[in-house]
């Protein structure tokens, strides 16, 4: 069976190919808007048929795009899948464990620390609603613009400049940092994680004998 976009591009499905598509509850109907995507034709989604926008809704939920239609990286192994010619089974990649866990351990539980033997006594827990993190982590790793490696640098990049600055400034700067779920959900990393790729440093300051900000 070919199913083919407007530009003629070319899925050679196969029984296998079929079958492995219904196991994981994909549709000919996902695959064919899949292959539109790709091409980026995207007018098809401007479509106010009910049945179109709840196929889009489906592609969403299964996690082959991004909120604003772009293929994840799920969605481009699912075509990449359908374009092989040896038998396969098609597995849903996931996520390493261990990769939200060092996250989750980096986020800091509180806004208190000490820095350079300097102690700053917050007020606020830090680290909250870990599942729902969990989730919305591993849905930005899907798509596929940042690696578990970029949100743990960014994370640490920021840390650690909130943590300088608490320093020359004499108050708690971690006192601003956002609620896990909350930092998440707004993308408070992308600009850190841009900040790191252009190599940008953060000027340390000289060890601060020890005391206690209130």
């Amino acid at each position: 069976m070919l199913v083919k976009s407007q530009k003629e591009m070319k899925i050679d499905l196969k029984f296998y190919h079929f079958e492995q598509l219904i196991k994981n509850g994909y549709t000919l109907d996902m695959v064919y808007l899949l292959t539109l995507i790709e091409e980026h034709e995207m007018e098809i989604l401007c479509c106010k048929m009910p049945k179109m926008e709840a196929l889009c809704q489906a592609i969403k939920r299964k996690g082959l795009v991004t909120d604003e239609f772009k293929l994840t990286t799920a969605g481009k192994d699912l075509l990449t899948f359908l374009n092989t010619e040896t038998q396969e089974v098609l597995v849903k990649k996931k996520p390493k464990e261990e990769s939200f866990e060092t996250w989750w351990k980096t986020y800091p539980g509180t806004d208190t620390f000490t820095y350079k033997e300097k102690s700053f006594t917050g007020t606020r827990g830090l680290r909250q609603k870990k599942d729902d993190c969990k989730l919305k982590f591993n849905k930005i790793l899907n798509e596929g613009e940042y690696t578990a490696e970029d949100l743990i640098a960014s994370l640490e990049y920021e840390l650690k400049q909130k943590k300088e600055n608490s320093i020359k400034t004499k108050s708690n700067k971690l006192s601003f940092m956002q609620n896990s779920f909350t930092y998440l959900n707004q993308r408070t990393f992308e600009p850190f994680i841009e900040l790191i790729k252009e190599g940008k440093e953060i000027k340390e300051t000289n060890q601060v004998q020890g005391g206690t900000d209130i």
